[in-house]
C-alpha cells in the first residue's frame, strides 16, 4: 500500500486556502517528500503522519513555490528530535541552493546529505521505492519528473513448497524471505514463488510543457499527479510563454498513457476554483480529479494485470 497526500496544489504564489508545491509519500511507516514550498511543514502537521518518519526529499527544480519551505522543514524534523540522516536530492546546483537557504539554521542535531540529479535523470531508491527522475520540459530550467514504483514480491506457491518436502510450520518463514532447511538441504524463497507480481506505480510532474519524456514514463502509471497550471483556453499563450501545461493537456497525457487516475495540481492564482475547470479534462480523461491541499490517496495492489486500486479522501 501506498499513501500520498498533496501538502500544496499552489503554484508560483501562495493563497490563504492553497499552500505552495509539496507532496507527502508514505510507505509502511516510511516517508519521503516531493518538493517543499512554503507552507508545507504546517500541512504536515495538519496532516498529522509525522516528521521523524520522513527520510528523504525529491525536489523537482530550484524555483522558490518548490523549495522555499526547507529551512522550515529541517528545523522543524530537528526539533522532533532527528538523529538520523536525511537525504535530500534534486538537480545540479543543489549544493549551493540548499547551503543558501540554510544560512538561517547552521545548526542541525543530524546529518543532511545532498545528491545531485544529473541532467539526463538517474534511478534511485528510498523508502522501499524505486524511482526514476526523468527530465522535463521548463523552458531550459533544469527540472525533473519522478515515476515511484512500489515492487511487490511473487506470490508464495504451496505446491512448490509440498513438492520440495518444506513443512508447513516453515512456510511462514520462506514468505518472509528467509531459506529453510530441508533435511541436508537449503530451500531458498525465490524456489517456492510464483511469477512477480504488479507493483504500485505513481507518476508526479509540475512545471513542464507536454514532452517525449514525461509521456513515456507516465505510461501505464496507476496515478499520475500532474500540474493544472492553467484551466481556461485564453490562458494557452501564458502556458506556452511560462512552459507550464493546461488541464486539457494533462488529460491527453493521462490518456495516452493509459493511466488509472490522473489528479492535477500546481494551480495558478487565475484557477480560482479548479473544479469548474474540470469537464474539458474529463472529456478528454474521464478519471481526472482535481487535487486540494490535505487530501489524501491510497494505492493498493492491484490484482492480476489491473490497475492499482485508488482511493481519494
Amino acid at each position: 500500500m501506498l499513501e500520498i497526500c498533496t501538502l500544496g496544489t499552489g503554484g508560483t504564489l501562495p493563497l490563504p486556502e492553497r499552500a505552495l508545491s509539496s507532496l507527502y509519500v508514505r510507505v509502511n511507516g516510511q516517508a519521503m517528500l516531493i518538493d517543499c514550498g512554503e507552507g508545507t511543514q504546517v500541512g504536515i502537521r495538519k496532516l498529522g503522519w509525522g516528521f521523524k518518519c520522513l527520510d528523504g526529499l525529491l525536489l523537482t527544480h530550484f524555483h522558490g513555490d518548490h523549495c522555499t519551505g526547507l529551512v522550515g522543514l529541517l528545523l522543524s524534523l530537528d526539533k522532533a528530535g532527528r538523529e538520523e540522516t536525511f537525504h535530500i536530492f534534486g538537480p545540479p546546483g543543489l549544493k549551493r541552493v540548499v547551503e543558501g537557504l540554510c544560512v538561517v539554521a547552521p545548526q542541525l542535531r543530524y546529518a543532511v546529505l545532498l545528491h545531485e540529479i544529473p541532467l539526463q535523470g538517474t534511478e534511485l531508491e528510498l523508502i522501499g521505492l524505486r524511482i526514476r527522475a526523468f527530465p522535463v520540459d521548463h523552458g531550459g530550467i533544469p527540472c525533473f519528473g519522478f515515476r515511484l514504483t512500489l515492487p511487490r514480491a511473487a506470490a508464495f506457491d504451496p505446491e512448490k513448497a509440498t513438492r520440495l518436502g518444506v513443512p508447513v510450520k516453515d512456510w511462514k518463514r520462506l514468505q518472509d524471505g528467509e531459506s529453510v532447511r530441508v533435511g541436508l538441504k537449503k530451500i531458498h524463497p525465490e524456489e517456492v514463488t510464483g511469477r512477480e507480481r504488479k507493483g504500485i506505480c505513481l507518476v508526479y510532474s509540475t512545471d513542464t510543457r507536454p514532452c517525449e519524456t514525461l509521456s513515456r514514463y507516465a505510461a501505464g502509471a496507476d496515478l499520475l499527479i500532474l500540474e493544472g497550471m492553467y484551466g481556461t483556453e485564453d490562458k494557452r499563450p501564458q502556458a506556452l510563454k511560462n512552459h507550464h501545461m493546461m488541464f486539457t493537456e494533462a488529460a491527453e497525457i493521462a490518456r495516452d498513457a493509459d493511466a488509472g487516475a490522473l489528479l492535477l495540481t500546481h494551480f495558478s492564482t487565475s484557477v480560482e476554483d479548479p473544479e469548474a475547470c474540470l469537464p474539458e479534462a474529463r472529456s478528454i480523461f474521464e478519471k481526472t480529479f482535481a487535487a486540494h491541499d490535505g487530501e489524501t490517496v491510497t494505492l493498493r495492489y492491484p490484482k492480476e494485470e489491473e490497475k492499482a486500486w485508488v482511493s481519494l479522501c
